[in-house]
């Protein structure tokens, strides 16, 4: 794994894309998605998303545990998701909670969205 640093995405932005199958990216719009597919493209970071996706709001405390793996690497991948703008973190005390950015994923699908086709049937 790499030691580059990701920039922190405004999910915001991708508000600008169509879906790919109706028009072609340009290069801005490319570089803004991209880092957010990045971080998903991982299974730990996806299998976390799943897990923050299911409930309003996850506790580290209850993501850790789910995996083998330290808690500083687990707190690393939280930290590609939150860059990426994919989730949004709050402390509460000693704990850090977790939830989904709803954006992002409606222009993540929106982007993902194919048009309705009518395709013949065969008898």
């Amino acid at each position: 794994m790499s030691k580059q640093t990701l920039p922190v995405v405004d999910s915001r932005a991708v508000a600008c894309c169509s879906p790919l199958a109706v028009r072609p990216m340009d290069p801005d719009q490319a570089s803004v998605i991209a880092p957010m597919f990045k971080a998903l493209g991982d299974p730990v970071r996806l299998r976390l998303m799943s897990m923050i996706a299911s409930v309003p709001e996850m506790c580290v405390c209850d993501l850790t545990p789910a995996f083998d793996l330290s808690g500083p690497t687990i707190s690393h991948h939280l930290k590609v998701l939150r860059e990426a703008g994919l989730v949004d973190s709050e402390r509460r005390g000693t704990w850090v909670w977790y939830r989904v950015r709803p954006e992002a994923f409606r222009q993540l699908g929106a982007l993902l969205d194919l048009p309705a086709t009518t395709t013949p049937t065969t008898a």
